[in-house]
């Protein structure tokens, strides 16, 4: 089956929809912002690298994830005042915690393998 960015790219949007609702709704737990905030990571990296082994894709992610939040231990002036934004506090965060470097390993472990049990499942209907 050929991977399209627009499939990854439908897939991104509705994680950021997902991502912002979880915020807005109180009874779910901060968490699982964290956790789509790691799978939206992976299917923006998908939309640039469609046809990379997932693995690589995944492990790309989990990197960039990992290099956003030790950036939160960065206290420059000109980054705090960035947070302050709507942007930099989406995208870069507000402060460094393990629960979401834990949120961001599951996120693109869970994303990892929904997409290879789809691509299998996708493959196995198409053949």
């Amino acid at each position: 089956m050929k991977k399209s960015r627009i499939q990854y790219f439908v897939l991104f949007l509705c994680t950021i929809l997902l991502g912002i609702l979880s915020r807005k709704i109180s009874f779910i737990p901060l968490w699982i912002g964290d956790f789509l905030y790691a799978v939206m990571i992976y299917f923006l990296v998908r939309i640039f690298l469609p046809n990379k082994k997932a693995l690589i894709v995944a492990l790309f992610s989990l990197l960039l994830c990992y290099c956003i939040e030790f950036l939160q231990l960065y206290q420059a002036e000109w980054i705090i005042e960035l947070r302050k934004t709507l942007f930099g506090r989406y995208v870069l965060g507000q402060g460094f915690l393990w629960s979401d470097i834990l949120a961001y390993t599951f996120g693109i472990i869970i994303a990892f393998l929904i997409e290879k049990k789809a691509l299998n499942y996708l493959n196995q209907k198409s053949a």
